[in-house]
């Protein structure tokens, strides 16, 4: 089974300047694992809030315990709290799935690179600094000694695969997922574009992503 390390994400078109002709897959599928998609919760005031995932898969792991849902109190600085009163900072889930991976478009960045692009990437997207700076922290280990690596921010079918109904109805959503993959020679692929996210009241983000062998 090919494992997949998920967790929920613009590339200097200079770095994409010269690259040979190779053609990538649009979809890429296999058994996939889902690592580290983690939820944060805003809302404007204290709040009972109650997280449902539907999701197309088996989940492996999830902290807080996720039984018929989570249902927690969450504050405004996105400190979560379980019915037992113990403190979380974020809701934070794995699993396996057989989900397609799309990679019509995306970004192939030099291993050494990763950092920043991720750092730029994730800024533009609409993560905040505490936010970008746990996502880089826990996927540049696996990505930095590449020699590149080709990244594809996904929607549709991640959200699609993953669902999440949340009580009350956040006023944002934000959700950033990442499928990449370890590459020995530069790949050209179409750039992706992204459309600025703006928090408005009640707002719920999260990112992961998934590493496609």
């Amino acid at each position: 089974m090919k494992r997949l390390w998920i967790v929920l994400a613009v590339f200097v078109a200079a770095v994409l300047a010269g690259f040979g002709l190779r053609s990538c897959p649009a979809v890429v599928s296999s058994d996939d694992m889902c690592a580290k998609p983690v939820i944060y919760l805003y809302p404007e005031e204290r709040t009972e809030v109650s997280v449902k995932l539907d999701y197309d898969g088996e989940l492996t792991t999830t902290w807080p315990a996720y039984e018929d849902g989570w249902n927690v109190t969450a504050c405004p600085d996105g400190t979560i709290f379980d019915q037992k009163g113990n403190e979380y900072s974020y809701l934070f889930w794995e699993g396996v799935s057989d989900t397609e991976y799309d990679f019509s478009k995306g970004f192939c960045v030099a291993g050494e690179d990763t950092a920043e692009f991720l750092r730029e990437t994730l800024a533009e997207i609409g993560l905040t600094p505490e936010e970008y700076n746990e996502f880089i922290v826990y996927w540049l280990p696996r990505m930095q000694e590449n020699p590149y690596n080709l990244i594809a921010f996904q929607s549709e079918r991640y959200t699609q695969a993953a669902e999440l109904t949340i009580t009350p109805k956040p006023d944002s959503v934000l959700r950033v997922f990442m499928a990449w993959k370890p590459l020995a020679q530069p790949q050209e692929i179409a750039p992706q574009t992204f459309t600025p996210f703006q928090r408005k009241g009640f707002t719920v983000v999260e990112w992961g992503g998934t590493e496609v062998s």
